[in-house]
């Protein structure tokens, strides 16, 4: 099925298609609503929330997880999705997944969360899917709040297989018990004007079969772009996943240098910004391209970034690129 869509955002979608049988409609998962948040792993934790800094962004006070995990975080906070900088404190088997990606590929997004309304029954539904969930796994870290009050972030999680990483990303699904403790307004402004995520962005050398993994993961339909690349709504209006060729992704974005980006892998994030406010914050960090203002994955932990305007929402019976 086709669907013709100009949008200032992105590539005009040019075709729907299902991730499996094309007569068959899929049933979309329904305790997993859409990406919560995009991780960013990094190597030196408290280095990279400066960097952020500098970049225009409000970082959060670090976090630190429980003793299982062994990790430390900082969120940057948008509406209605963040942006973690994940980074490991003390080496436990739970971050050893993370410990091998930060040996094999060094900073950049590892993996992506998907909100959960209700994890334990998310993790039911995968499993009915052929998946075998890890968790659902309670945990907690402290918050301080802009008042000075210490309270707590408080979390269900529950993951796909650890081998089931399309494209090289992992996913997950997070419910947020807290929410008052983790969308803190004061967090959620912006020098550089940043309001949301866009498109979490994958290179791959075969992007219809890593969409196509993914989009069985999790119910959903893939469409081809303008360029090639491959989308997958993640659901709702949040983010989508674009798969692409790393050739393909310096076409989109040809006065970048891609140095410090994956062959396969996470490789950046498209956010919709105030892009007046984005090119001031950024200075000489920033450069117009792609119809937008990016930053170079060198300059943000391996991570590709580009700002776009706010687009407004689709027209009924389309989907945004």
């Amino acid at each position: 099925m086709s669907i013709a869509q100009s949008t200032a955002c992105g590539p005009r979608i040019v075709l729907i298609s299902l991730a499996d049988d094309p007569g068959k409609q899929t049933v979309t998962l329904k305790n997993v609503i859409g990406i919560d948040h995009a991780v960013v792993m990094v190597k030196e934790l408290d280095k990279a929330a400066e960097n952020w800094k500098r970049l225009g962004f409000t970082v959060s006070p670090r976090g630190t997880h429980s003793a299982h995990m062994g990790s430390g975080n900082y969120t940057i906070m948008f509406d209605p999705d963040y942006m973690e900088l994940l980074g490991v404190l003390t080496e436990t088997e739970h971050n050893a997944p993370a410990r091998s990606f930060l040996a094999k590929h060094g900073d950049g997004i590892e993996r992506v969360a998907f909100t959960a309304v209700d994890s334990a029954a998310g993790a039911e539904e995968i499993r009915a899917r052929g998946y075998t969930p890890i968790g659902p796994t309670d945990f907690e870290r402290p918050v301080t709040m802009p008042d000075g009050r210490i309270s707590a972030a408080k979390f269900r999680t529950f993951q796909w297989p650890v081998a089931e990483a399309p494209g090289g990303v992992r996913i997950f699904a997070c419910q947020h018990k807290t929410r008052e403790t983790v969308w803190i307004p004061e967090l959620m402004k912006h020098a550089n004007g940043a309001k949301r995520l866009r498109q979490v962005l994958i290179a791959t050398q075969d992007a219809a079969k890593d969409a196509a993994h993914l989009a069985r993961m999790i119910d959903r339909e893939v469409r081809t772009e303008q360029d090639g690349a491959i989308a997958v709504p993640s659901g709702s209006d949040r983010a989508d996943f674009v798969f692409l060729t790393r050739d393909r992704l310096a076409k989109r974005y040809p006065e970048i240098s891609l140095a410090g980006s994956p062959e396969r892998g996470g490789a950046g994030l498209v956010i919709a910004a105030d892009l007046t406010q984005a090119e001031k914050a950024l200075g000489s960090a920033g450069l117009r391209s792609g119809g937008g203002i990016c930053v170079a994955p060198a300059a943000a932990n391996g991570t590709l970034l580009a700002f776009v305007g706010a687009c407004p929402p689709p027209a009924p019976g389309c989907r945004r690129s």
